[in-house]
């Protein structure tokens, strides 16, 4: 058995905590940006849990896995934003717009 068997695996169950915490942020919230926030942690806990498991098990090619899914994690936290922003501005062209119209009407 290695040394830091015992260190992987208590590791691996405080990241599975704190990977749960932060699936409660992004669900309640309270903002969009705390949501985004939560879910961009989430990605990097899980990419430190996969590096953890790829010192416990003794595979290398978790680690290809693990940089994969940064690029993935990277690319839907950019999408969400963009998302997020164009939600954002549709909705303040709204507003401006039922202010635009208030004021012919007077």
């Amino acid at each position: 058995m290695e040394p830091y068997h015992t260190l992987y695996i208590a590791l691996l169950l405080l990241f599975s905590f704190l990977l749960i915490i932060c699936l409660i942020r992004a669900v309640k919230g309270p903002r969009v940006a705390d949501r985004l926030m939560a879910v961009n942690m989430m990605g990097t806990m899980v990419m430190v849990m996969i590096s953890i498991l790829a010192l416990l098990l003794n595979e290398g090619y978790l680690i290809d896995i693990c940089l994969i899914y940064a690029m993935i994690s990277f690319l839907s936290v950019v999408v969400l934003s963009k998302v997020y922003i164009g939600i954002y501005e549709e909705r303040m062209h709204k507003e401006n717009g039922k202010e635009d119209n208030s004021h012919d009407s007077i």
